[in-house]
This record gives structure tokens, sequence and C-alpha cells, in this order.
């Protein structure tokens, strides 16, 4: 079973539609029970950084999250669930993140004809040997996977190994990370087609 964080930050009903899409039962929850008798969690997310924290630290699944991952419980962070792994970010100066992962989230800098938010579709570059990312259906005219993005904040991991796929917007951005049995993704795999619903089939099967 798949258990899905509700602590009302948004983005929820997609994954959970995502996952049942899959064959995968899943509860989306904030029960602390049940969600400890999931075979694995995910954390999505859209919105504030500090709002966001702000409402994991009310239902205290911030402590259950760091107990998780010390279990070696899979758990993958989607969009703000991605930048949550980390230690802080620039949109919310002052608010320590769940610092799980090494690794600072910055805004993306203004550029000639960027956009921010990064809203749309990007290649990915792979590492080579992220389990998200394995046998891939649907991959672009140069075997890359094309996956949607919205944000305006990005990942700059401080441990390059744990890096498994990344884009470019201005700035190299680390698109998905993978530590053990942590993964996370700043894309959105629900909301990329057949490309993403194999993400999210890998993590079910793969870790």
């Amino acid at each position: 079973m798949t258990g899905i964080i509700d602590y009302d930050a948004g983005n929820i009903k997609s994954v959970e539609k995502a996952f049942r899409y899959l064959g995968e039962e899943c509860v989306v929850t904030r029960d602390h029970a049940l969600l400890r008798r999931a075979d694995r969690v995910v954390l999505p997310g859209v919105g504030s950084f500090g709002e966001a924290m702000a409402q994991l630290k009310k239902y205290e699944l911030d402590k259950l999250l760091t107990e998780l991952v010390v279990e070696k419980r899979p758990v993958l962070g989607i969009c703000l669930g991605l930048q949550l792994l980390f230690s802080g970010s620039e949109e919310s100066g002052g608010v320590e993140g769940l610092g799980l992962l090494p690794g600072d989230i910055l805004r993306i800098p203004a550029g000639d004809g960027l956009k921010i938010p990064h809203i749309g579709w990007n290649s990915l570059r792979l590492s080579g040997d992220g389990r998200l990312f394995s046998d891939l259906p649907g991959m672009d005219g140069c075997g890359q996977p094309y996956v949607y993005f919205v944000h305006s904040y990005y990942l700059a991991a401080r441990d390059e190994r744990i890096v498994k796929a990344s884009t470019e917007y201005g700035v190299r951005i680390h698109a998905s990370v993978e530590q053990g049995n942590l993964a996370a993704c700043q894309f959105h795999p629900e909301k990329s087609g057949a490309v993403g619903l194999g993400i999210l089939k890998n993590f079910a099967g793969r870790f």
C-alpha cells in the first residue's frame, strides 16, 4: 500500500489518481498509524515552503517522515515535497526544512526569455543509475524522459552522487535525487504522461 501524506499542501488528488490508475492500493491520510502501515510513502506538495513546513509540524509529520527515512521505508517527494527534504529554501528564509538530504533550494534566476515560475515540459539528462528511470516508456527522440515542471525554486544538491536527473532552465536544475530508499522529483510525474506513470510504477516496484 502507498501512503500519500495529506498536510493541506495541494496536488494530492492527482497523485492518488495516478497510483490508482497503475492498480496500486493507496490511502490519502495524515494518520500516523496508517502511514506506518504503508509499504511506501509519498510527500506531494505545491505552494510555499514556509507554510508547508508549518503544516508538517502542526501534524507532527516532520518527525514521522524522519523516522520513516531512518527505518529505510521508501519515501518519494514530489515538487515542493522534494524541496522540503532539504535544510531550507530561499523562498522562506529562517525556516528549517526536514534536512534529510544535503543541498540548497534557490530561486531560479531571471534571464532573457525565461518566465518564472518555470511552467512546462523539459527533457531530463539522466545519470544512468536512477531506479526511478529504469525502462521508461515514451522517451523523446533523443532517448530522454520528457516531464512537466511547475516551480520558481530549484535544487542545487551538494552531493552530485545523489543526483539522478537534471535539466536546464537558465541554470542547471537537479531535477531528481535518490539516496537509499529516499527519492524525489522536482517535476510532476503524475502530470507527465506515460513517462511519469513509469516513474511512479518504478517507485512502487523498485524501492
